[in-house]
């Protein structure tokens, strides 16, 4: 194991012997090895690892931790900060120096569990267009990605008491689709694509809330587009409530991503690209961006 190795080479090199062959060290390099371990002491595989450099703040390498939770790399002579993160915990941080020549002591990094923000209070909150953005990013096929937004939709969240039953739905107008390009824009809106005179809206409605740690959670649900309906998982980031904006009015924030593939909704791209139309490619990934606000009959609302 690596982290057996470390110990072996810091017994050898306090000896005077060279440095095992196993794992070469670099001249005018020093190594820095580490065990990270769950709140129950036990190895953390997996862990995202980021070594960065604090004379200049730049990221020297990246990792993740092996089966038994261990993680080494050989670094030039400097100071850096090392963060060890996993779904769900608290990351970790401490500052290393690294000597010429020194295999540094393992060191043992214990993550302790991320604290739990509050959850927004039951009822209904809706959507506030202004501070909420649904937007996509598309590979171009044979050249860059396409970025792009829809600009006019409506939605709201239905807070349980148990928050595994509530329920969100949101109501996309296809035809705001926006990518800066007013060509690639009206070509998205044909029956090519979106085909938005058949199929003016596209819709999302949950069907459960699954719990994955931390402020993380999936958003199982069903999407209707294009005439076609998919089940998609979002994959959320809570992001807390908080007293702000128009009033004061209470405001919960998330994140949700997911992958779509567009030939679930039966647009063709293939067939496209037999016919010489250069278009986007196979899959698009979806991001909302959602602000909303806490609703009930006495709340004020905000200007138009």
């Amino acid at each position: 194991m690596a982290l057996g190795l470390l110990r072996r080479r810091r017994s050898r090199q306090a000896s005077g012997a060279a440095p095992g062959v196993l794992v070469p060290l670099p001249t005018g390099a020093g190594a820095y090895g580490c065990e990270v371990v769950d709140p129950m002491g036990q190895p953390m595989g997996g862990a995202e690892m980021t070594v960065t450099a604090l004379d200049s703040h730049r990221v020297v390498t990246r990792g993740t931790t092996d089966p038994h939770g261990l993680f080494m790399a050989t670094l030039p002579p400097g100071s850096y900060s090392v963060m060890a993160a996993a779904e769900g915990l608290t990351p970790a941080r401490e500052s290393v120096d690294i000597t010429a020549g020194v295999v540094l002591p393992p060191a043992r990094i214990a993550l302790l569990p991320a604290r739990q923000l509050e959850l927004p209070a039951p009822g209904t909150w809706l959507f506030d267009p202004p501070h909420t953005a649904i937007r996509f990013i598309a590979k171009h096929v044979g050249m860059a990605h396409v970025h792009g937004r829809f600009t006019r939709f409506d939605g709201g969240i239905h807070i349980a008491p148990d928050m595994a039953d509530s329920q969100v739905s949101v109501r996309i107008d296809a035809s705001s689709i926006a990518t800066g390009n007013k060509t690639r824009d009206s070509h998205l809106r044909s029956a090519d694509f979106l085909d938005v005179e058949r199929y003016p809206y596209i819709d999302f409605t949950s069907t459960r809330f699954v719990y994955r740690g931390g402020s993380k959670w999936t958003l199982h649900g069903t999407l209707t587009m294009h005439g076609t309906s998919r089940s998609v998982g979002l994959d959320t980031t809570y992001l807390g409530t908080v007293n702000g904006g128009y009033e004061q009015e209470l405001r919960c924030a998330a994140l949700a991503k997911t992958e779509l593939h567009r030939e679930d909704f039966t647009l063709n791209w293939r067939s496209m690209l037999a016919r010489g139309i250069a278009v986007v490619g196979p899959t698009v990934q979806l991001e909302l961006d959602v602000q909303a606000m806490y609703r009930t009959p006495e709340t004020p609302r905000p200007p138009e």
